[in-house]
């Protein structure tokens, strides 16, 4: 089982990787808007197409176009909330 820390790591090179980013995974804040305008990494909607296809390969986790699962793209943190199950530090 992995922990939360490990899994945001591996998050944040899954978007470098699948969103071609010239970063590297620690110059991307846990809390850092993903998507939009307002994120520092200006990703787009392929970009959360993207993002949301591999979410699924690698973990298993479904993110469709409902406000539930959208809101799942908002950050590092809330991405990562909602691929481990609950309580899992």
């Amino acid at each position: 089982m992995m922990n939360r820390e490990q899994l945001k790591l591996e998050l944040k090179q899954m978007i470098i990787r699948e969103c071609e980013k010239d970063l590297r995974p620690e110059q991307i804040p846990d809390d850092a808007v993903l998507i939009g305008s307002e994120g520092s990494l200006a990703l787009d909607s392929l970009d959360a197409l993207q993002i949301a296809l591999a979410v699924k390969q690698q973990y298993g986790k479904r993110i469709d176009g409902n406000n539930q699962t959208r809101a799942a793209l908002t950050s590092i943190n809330t991405l990562a909330d909602f691929i481990l199950p609950d309580g899992v530090p």
